[in-house]
Protein backbone atom coordinates (compact mmCIF):
# COMPACT_ATOMS: atom_id res chain seq x y z
CA UNK A 1 0.00 0.00 0.00
CA UNK A 2 1.55 3.47 -1.13
CA UNK A 3 2.12 6.39 1.15
CA UNK A 4 -0.54 7.95 -0.88
CA UNK A 5 -3.09 5.49 -0.09
CA UNK A 6 -3.40 6.83 3.37
CA UNK A 7 -4.80 9.51 5.26
CA UNK A 8 -3.76 10.97 8.45
CA UNK A 9 -6.11 13.71 10.46
CA UNK A 10 -3.44 16.25 12.04
CA UNK A 11 -5.11 17.74 15.48
CA UNK A 12 -3.37 20.81 17.48
CA UNK A 13 -4.41 24.22 18.68
CA UNK A 14 -1.25 25.47 17.53
CA UNK A 15 -1.17 26.30 13.85
CA UNK A 16 2.79 26.09 13.69
CA UNK A 17 3.08 22.41 14.71
CA UNK A 18 0.31 21.54 12.23
CA UNK A 19 1.85 23.06 9.69
CA UNK A 20 5.43 21.19 10.82
CA UNK A 21 4.17 18.32 10.78
CA UNK A 22 1.80 18.06 7.82
CA UNK A 23 4.68 19.81 5.68
CA UNK A 24 7.02 16.03 6.23
CA UNK A 25 4.38 14.27 6.25
CA UNK A 26 2.93 15.59 2.65
CA UNK A 27 6.75 15.27 1.66
CA UNK A 28 5.96 11.70 2.18
CA UNK A 29 3.45 11.37 0.06
CA UNK A 30 0.69 11.36 2.40
CA UNK A 31 -2.96 12.85 2.66
CA UNK A 32 -3.08 14.98 5.23
CA UNK A 33 -6.77 16.48 7.20
CA UNK A 34 -6.44 19.29 10.00
CA UNK A 35 -8.13 20.73 12.85
CA UNK A 36 -7.07 23.01 15.40
CA UNK A 37 -9.76 22.08 18.35
CA UNK A 38 -11.46 18.90 19.20
CA UNK A 39 -14.72 19.49 18.23
CA UNK A 40 -13.72 20.10 14.36
CA UNK A 41 -11.59 16.80 14.46
CA UNK A 42 -14.44 14.55 15.67
CA UNK A 43 -16.36 15.63 12.83
CA UNK A 44 -13.81 15.80 10.12
CA UNK A 45 -12.70 12.29 11.11
CA UNK A 46 -16.52 10.84 10.77
CA UNK A 47 -16.79 12.14 7.22
CA UNK A 48 -13.30 11.38 5.97
CA UNK A 49 -12.65 7.92 8.26
CA UNK A 50 -8.96 8.62 8.26
CA UNK A 51 -6.29 5.80 8.83
CA UNK A 52 -4.21 7.43 11.53
CA UNK A 53 -5.35 10.84 13.84
CA UNK A 54 -2.69 12.31 15.70
CA UNK A 55 -4.08 14.40 17.99
CA UNK A 56 -2.79 16.89 20.96
CA UNK A 57 -3.60 15.83 24.40
CA UNK A 58 -3.35 19.92 25.65
CA UNK A 59 -5.93 21.58 24.01
CA UNK A 60 -8.71 24.15 25.30
CA UNK A 61 -12.34 23.53 25.37
CA UNK A 62 -12.23 19.73 24.22
CA UNK A 63 -8.63 18.01 25.68
CA UNK A 64 -7.55 15.37 23.47
CA UNK A 65 -8.37 12.79 26.02
CA UNK A 66 -12.01 13.91 25.80
CA UNK A 67 -11.70 14.02 22.05
CA UNK A 68 -10.25 10.62 21.58
CA UNK A 69 -12.84 8.55 23.87
CA UNK A 70 -15.85 10.48 21.16
CA UNK A 71 -14.08 9.33 18.25
CA UNK A 72 -13.88 6.27 19.73
CA UNK A 73 -17.76 5.52 20.05
CA UNK A 74 -18.43 6.61 17.01
CA UNK A 75 -19.39 4.04 13.95
CA UNK A 76 -16.32 3.07 11.76
CA UNK A 77 -13.67 4.81 13.82
CA UNK A 78 -12.99 2.21 16.48
CA UNK A 79 -10.40 1.02 14.36
CA UNK A 80 -8.41 4.14 13.58
CA UNK A 81 -5.45 4.32 15.00
CA UNK A 82 -4.66 7.52 17.14
CA UNK A 83 -1.46 8.44 18.85
CA UNK A 84 -1.30 11.22 21.42
CA UNK A 85 1.06 14.32 20.28
CA UNK A 86 1.77 15.51 24.25
CA UNK A 87 4.84 17.33 25.75
CA UNK A 88 3.75 15.42 28.73
CA UNK A 89 4.93 12.24 30.32
CA UNK A 90 3.53 11.69 33.18
CA UNK A 91 2.25 7.95 33.74
CA UNK A 92 -1.43 9.17 34.59
CA UNK A 93 -1.74 10.88 31.18
CA UNK A 94 -0.54 8.14 29.57
CA UNK A 95 -3.19 5.87 31.32
CA UNK A 96 -5.68 8.31 30.54
CA UNK A 97 -5.14 7.53 26.81
CA UNK A 98 -4.70 4.02 26.84
CA UNK A 99 -8.31 3.82 28.81
CA UNK A 100 -9.95 5.82 26.31
CA UNK A 101 -8.13 3.96 23.27
CA UNK A 102 -5.46 5.66 22.13
CA UNK A 103 -3.07 3.36 20.42
CA UNK A 104 0.47 5.12 21.41
CA UNK A 105 2.20 8.52 22.23
CA UNK A 106 4.30 10.55 20.35
CA UNK A 107 6.58 13.39 22.55
CA UNK A 108 7.34 17.06 21.82
CA UNK A 109 9.76 18.12 20.76
CA UNK A 110 9.51 16.22 17.69
CA UNK A 111 12.68 15.34 15.13
CA UNK A 112 11.27 15.40 11.59
CA UNK A 113 12.83 11.85 10.92
CA UNK A 114 11.96 10.66 13.92
CA UNK A 115 8.42 11.41 14.16
CA UNK A 116 8.20 10.19 10.24
CA UNK A 117 9.78 6.76 10.90
CA UNK A 118 6.96 6.59 13.99
CA UNK A 119 3.91 7.22 11.85
CA UNK A 120 5.26 4.87 9.21
CA UNK A 121 5.26 2.41 11.95
CA UNK A 122 2.18 3.31 13.45
CA UNK A 123 0.85 2.52 10.13
CA UNK A 124 2.72 -0.97 9.49
CA UNK A 125 0.72 -1.72 12.72
CA UNK A 126 -2.48 -0.86 11.30
CA UNK A 127 -1.70 -3.24 8.13
CA UNK A 128 -0.80 -5.84 10.08
CA UNK A 129 -4.20 -5.56 11.81
CA UNK A 130 -6.13 -5.91 8.23
CA UNK A 131 -3.96 -9.00 7.37
CA UNK A 132 -5.28 -10.77 10.20
CA UNK A 133 -7.24 -13.31 9.01
CA UNK A 134 -9.13 -16.22 10.56
CA UNK A 135 -5.65 -17.92 9.77
CA UNK A 136 -2.44 -15.82 10.93
CA UNK A 137 1.05 -15.76 11.21
CA UNK A 138 3.55 -14.64 13.34
CA UNK A 139 6.83 -14.98 12.89
CA UNK A 140 6.94 -18.78 14.20
CA UNK A 141 3.64 -18.81 15.47
CA UNK A 142 0.26 -19.26 13.60
CA UNK A 143 -3.52 -18.87 14.97
CA UNK A 144 -6.36 -20.83 13.47
CA UNK A 145 -9.13 -19.05 15.14
CA UNK A 146 -11.88 -21.61 13.43
CA UNK A 147 -9.83 -24.36 14.70
CA UNK A 148 -9.52 -22.63 18.20
CA UNK A 149 -5.25 -23.93 17.33
CA UNK A 150 -2.00 -22.16 17.86
CA UNK A 151 1.49 -23.04 16.20
CA UNK A 152 4.71 -22.84 16.69
CA UNK A 153 7.21 -24.15 14.67
CA UNK A 154 4.14 -26.51 13.45
CA UNK A 155 3.81 -27.50 16.76
CA UNK A 156 0.49 -27.28 18.27
CA UNK A 157 0.48 -25.69 21.90
CA UNK A 158 -2.43 -26.83 23.81
CA UNK A 159 -4.41 -23.77 24.69
CA UNK A 160 -7.44 -23.50 27.50
CA UNK A 161 -10.12 -21.33 26.47
CA UNK A 162 -9.56 -18.45 28.01
CA UNK A 163 -5.92 -18.68 26.95
CA UNK A 164 -7.21 -18.69 23.59
CA UNK A 165 -9.53 -16.18 23.46
CA UNK A 166 -7.03 -13.64 25.31
CA UNK A 167 -4.28 -14.65 22.85
CA UNK A 168 -6.55 -14.08 19.70
CA UNK A 169 -7.59 -10.67 21.43
CA UNK A 170 -4.43 -9.27 21.58
CA UNK A 171 -3.13 -10.82 17.76
CA UNK A 172 -6.06 -9.38 16.46
CA UNK A 173 -4.49 -6.00 16.63
CA UNK A 174 -0.56 -6.22 16.77
CA UNK A 175 1.24 -2.99 18.93
CA UNK A 176 -2.22 -2.24 20.20
CA UNK A 177 -2.21 -1.94 23.75
CA UNK A 178 -5.56 -3.41 25.56
CA UNK A 179 -6.52 -2.47 28.90
CA UNK A 180 -7.21 -4.63 31.48
CA UNK A 181 -10.48 -3.99 31.98
CA UNK A 182 -11.41 -4.23 28.00
CA UNK A 183 -9.37 -7.68 28.52
CA UNK A 184 -11.98 -8.80 31.17
CA UNK A 185 -14.95 -7.50 29.23
CA UNK A 186 -13.66 -9.36 25.92
CA UNK A 187 -12.79 -12.54 27.15
CA UNK A 188 -14.38 -13.26 30.52
CA UNK A 189 -17.40 -10.94 30.07
CA UNK A 190 -19.81 -11.76 32.60
CA UNK A 191 -18.18 -14.31 34.32
CA UNK A 192 -16.77 -13.79 37.95
CA UNK A 193 -13.00 -13.52 38.28
CA UNK A 194 -11.71 -14.46 41.29
CA UNK A 195 -8.43 -12.24 42.54
CA UNK A 196 -7.13 -9.06 40.62
CA UNK A 197 -3.84 -11.22 39.02
CA UNK A 198 -6.45 -13.43 36.87
CA UNK A 199 -4.81 -11.90 33.45
CA UNK A 200 -1.41 -12.29 34.95
CA UNK A 201 -1.21 -15.54 35.27
CA UNK A 202 -2.68 -15.60 31.73
CA UNK A 203 -0.37 -14.05 30.63
CA UNK A 204 1.96 -15.86 32.35
CA UNK A 205 1.21 -18.90 31.00
CA UNK A 206 0.99 -17.89 26.94
CA UNK A 207 4.94 -16.81 27.54
CA UNK A 208 5.79 -19.83 28.81
CA UNK A 209 3.80 -22.12 26.33
CA UNK A 210 4.51 -19.08 23.02
CA UNK A 211 7.06 -17.06 24.10
CA UNK A 212 7.52 -13.64 26.34
CA UNK A 213 9.15 -11.57 23.43
CA UNK A 214 5.22 -11.97 21.73
CA UNK A 215 3.55 -10.49 24.95
CA UNK A 216 4.36 -6.83 26.40
CA UNK A 217 3.50 -5.41 29.46
CA UNK A 218 2.33 -1.31 29.74
CA UNK A 219 2.38 -0.85 33.26
CA UNK A 220 -0.55 0.40 34.96
CA UNK A 221 -2.58 -0.01 31.58
CA UNK A 222 -2.35 -3.54 29.99
CA UNK A 223 -0.66 -5.37 27.64
CA UNK A 224 0.06 -5.72 23.58
CA UNK A 225 1.06 -8.18 21.29
CA UNK A 226 4.35 -7.98 19.13
CA UNK A 227 6.08 -9.85 16.85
Amino acid sequence: MSNSAFKILLVDDEPDIVEFLGYNLKKEGYEILTANNGKDAIEIAKKEIPHLIILDVMMPDMDGIETCREIREQKGLQDVIIAFLTARSEDYTQIAGFEVGADDYITKPIKPRVFISRVKALLRRLQAAAAVESNAEFGDVRIDKEKHSVFKNEVEIALPKKEFKLFALLSSKPGKVFTREYILDQVWGDEVVVGDRTIDVHIRKLREKIGDDYFKTVKGVGYKFEF
